[in-house]
């Protein structure tokens, strides 16, 4: 190596003049500063009451008794852990966010297969399949409440009716199952359009040579489509986990929560704390409890997603 490639080398390490400096802020602020407005935005409309919901959940506020407002520090969480409903509430939640991801799942993902060969009126068939999915959650309870379910009139009822099954007051006898049925019908479509898009991401000479080795279409599902689909299943129920667990309309409109709170999940019984018993320390540290076990779940749950696409094939 000579003396002069060690000096140019030495200079190329050095430091940077003051100009570079301040181009590279400037050119750093530059990609900064258009992002800088949907930052503030979300801060404002999601941080923001965020913290005003844990100053709440320090104090003891009922609307009923304004002039009794006392901050108690963590006494509301001792509280909400202490009540049986707010267990059965959180132990409804996982029931049905389980029940409704992994059938959505199942269905979704048969659906896809379907939907991934050709054959006449594919189109129409792949448009009424993701129909549900754009109706709005309040209608789908409506309909489902009403159309399917009701004991005098639903279309439920009257298949089981041909049977020789006698008319089942599904809303009242099986409320969580009712609830679930709604929600999968629901979210079927979303599983299917995210496994959909797996399949059709699947290169096609990883199948073509399976063909070729004599696998059947049973173990070329199993053992080369399922593991190249694992990053779309865990993104579907990941993201299925999220929106489920933060069910309201369904619940409200459907069942409202009963009998009793036999079928109450979460958000509705903050619903009941905040309007209904009007205990706003109460449901805010209900509130706070929720997030937060949501977000440490779905840290996990992304964790696991980002480990599997950072192994290399």
């Amino acid at each position: 190596m000579s003396t002069e490639t060690a000096v140019r080398r030495g200079e190329g390490a050095g430091p940077a003049s003051p100009e570079a400096r301040r181009a590279a802020r400037r050119e750093g602020w530059s990609r900064r500063l258009p992002l800088l407005p949907a930052l503030i935005f979300t801060i404002i409309v999601t941080q923001i009451p965020f913290a005003m919901t844990i100053w709440y959940s320090l104090r003891s506020w009922n609307l009923l008794r304004p002039d009794g407002e006392t901050f108690v520090w963590f006494q509301n969480f001792v509280d909400i852990f202490a009540d049986s409903t707010f267990r059965g509430a959180a132990v409804n939640s996982i029931l049905i966010t389980l029940g409704c991801v992994f059938a959505s799942l199942i269905l979704g993902t048969l659906f896809a297969i379907l939907l991934d060969r050709e054959f006449l009126g594919r189109g129409i068939v792949r448009t009424l399949l993701i129909t549900p999915f754009l109706i709005m959650p309040a209608a789908t309870s409506m309909l489902w409440s009403v159309s399917m379910l009701n004991p005098s009139f639903g279309l439920l009822n009257w298949v089981i009716g041909l049977v020789g099954i006698g008319p089942i007051d599904f809303t009242s006898q099986l409320p969580l199952f009712s609830v679930i049925m709604a929600l999968v019908w629901q979210w079927t479509p979303f599983m299917m359009l995210l496994i959909l898009a797996g399949l059709q991401a699947q290169p096609k000479d990883v199948l073509e040579a399976a063909s070729l080795d004599g696998a059947g279409w049973g173990k070329t599902f199993l053992f080369v489509t399922l593991p190249q689909l694992r990053r779309y299943i865990e993104l579907a129920v990941l993201l299925g986990a999220i929106y489920v667990v933060n069910t309201f309309d369904q619940i409200y409109l459907m069942t409202a929560g009963g009998p009793g709170t036999a079928s109450a999940n979460l958000p509705f019984y903050i619903y009941q704390r905040a309007f209904l018993g009007f205990d706003v320390g109460q449901a805010a540290a209900m509130g706070v409890v929720t997030v937060i076990a949501t977000i440490i779940i779905a840290t996990f749950a992304l964790r696991l997603i980002f480990r599997s696409f950072d192994v290399k094939d």
